[in-house]
Parts: structure tokens; sequence; C-alpha cells
């Protein structure tokens, strides 16, 4: 024999877990991209940054394989099969898919000459890997992934509108109910959000972010979260026993 062929399923169904939630997804991936791709189809996936990932690789039985971490490489270039796992380290310890107001906070910021003197930092993985601003043609499939997305979000919140009753699902916290309130843009972050209302005071506002009323409510009752968190439909308001007669 000349050589040997080997036959292998295009696409591959893996489990796919982080650090930033509790739960398990399972989502099945083109072998073809490259892992900087998987890393951009992941964000939709755990709620983290590409840029802020680290990607292992476990079998089929949660036996650590190795890292996932040549960002060029193709995904079907790793021994990743059928019901393996990836887990997604979020090194930069950010929060899971609600709106969080940190107008408040207090923000430190490097010079740019000892920012660049960093290895560790974004703008070295940019530099390291070529991407970002740093790499053209890679810039430009970014910009286009992230048209892809955007166009996805909004399909996602035109199907939402203020007054429906919804459920609202973040990654790692239990289900909570409530209405829409408002759907669209917003001056305190890109992309689509959603207003929502929840029965219980579980939110972090009164509807309005840096001094912007975007819906009323109580206080605590508002937050913000994206459109592919929401669903609606016919979902009363739970009974949790309050005006039962004794």
């Amino acid at each position: 024999m000349d050589g040997v062929s080997v036959i292998t399923n295009p696409t591959v169904s893996v489990r796919v877990t982080s650090t930033a939630n509790s739960f398990e997804a399972l989502r099945r991936f083109n072998r073809a991209i490259t892992i900087a791709e998987f890393k951009c189809k992941l964000e939709l996936v755990v709620g983290i940054q590409a840029s802020c990932m680290d990607l292992q690789l476990f079998s089929s039985t949660d036996a650590f394989l190795q890292k996932l971490d040549d960002n060029e490489a193709l995904m079907g270039s790793y021994p990743v099969d059928d019901n393996c796992r990836i887990h997604v380290i979020d090194k930069s310890g950010s929060g899971s898919g609600g709106f969080e107001d940190l107008s408040a906070v207090e923000k430190f910021q490097l010079p740019d000459e000892v920012y660049d003197k960093r290895s560790e930092s974004v703008r070295s993985f940019l530099k390291k890997n070529k991407a970002g601003r740093f790499n053209e043609e890679k810039a430009a499939q970014k910009e286009e992934l992230q048209v892809q997305r955007d166009a996805e979000e909004k399909l996602l919140a035109e199907a939402l509108a203020p007054g429906l009753r919804c459920e609202v699902q973040l990654m790692g916290q239990p289900t909570r109910r409530g209405t829409v309130m408002y759907v669209g843009n917003t001056e305190f972050k890109p992309g689509y959000w959603v207003g929502i209302k929840y029965d219980e005071p579980l939110g972090k506002h009164d509807g309005s972010v840096n001094g912007k009323q975007y819906f009323e409510c109580q206080p605590k009752y508002g937050a913000f979260v994206k459109p592919q968190f929401v669903t609606v439909g016919d979902f009363p308001e739970e009974d949790f026993g309050l005006n039962d007669e004794m």
C-alpha cells in the first residue's frame, strides 16, 4: 500500500464547561475552523471573551489530554472526538451574561510604555498571534464574525417586545421570571440589550443606567441581559404563598 486514508467526520460534538458557570453544554463544531475561530464561537456559549480564554481538552471519560493553545491550528489537528470535553478557563475573572454597572468603580490604567512590556496582556496576545489590528486579514475575519453575531443577536431581539412575559436564564444562576420592558440599543454598552422587570427584587436597578432611564420599575427589580438569555412565553407570576391566610 502507498498510504493510509483516514476518513474523519467533518464535525464533532463536544461537551463545553467553563470556570464562569457550573453547567455543561453539548455543542457541535466544524473541525475545519481554527482555534481562534473556535474561541469566538464559544463566546456565545460561555460568555467569556475569546482573548481571555485558555482551552483544555479532556477525553470522553474526563481524562486531561492537552491544552488547545495554538490559535492558528485547525480544530481537527487536535485529538478532539465526539463526547470529549472542552474546558474554558476565564483569565479575566469576568461575569456571566448580565450587565454589570461599573461606572462608579475607580479605574486604574497603565501607561502605554509599561503595558507594552507586559507579556501576558491582551496587546501581547494579539501581537504574538498576529491577531486584531496586528493582522489585517484576521481583523477582517473578526469583523465579519462580529457582523454575523450582531445579525444573529438582532434577530433574537426582534422576536421580543415590551410587555411580553419571559424567563431569564443567566449562566450559573437560577431561572428568573419577569416582564420585558425594553428591547434595543443602549448608551452603556454596544449591541442589543433587553430590559427586564423581575417579579422579585433580584435585579440591579430601577430601569436606569448611568443616569439614563430606559424603563421604570421598583429599585432592585430591573436588569439588562442579552437576548439569547431570554425566553418569552406564558410565564405567570409564581405564587410564593405570601398571601395565604393562616
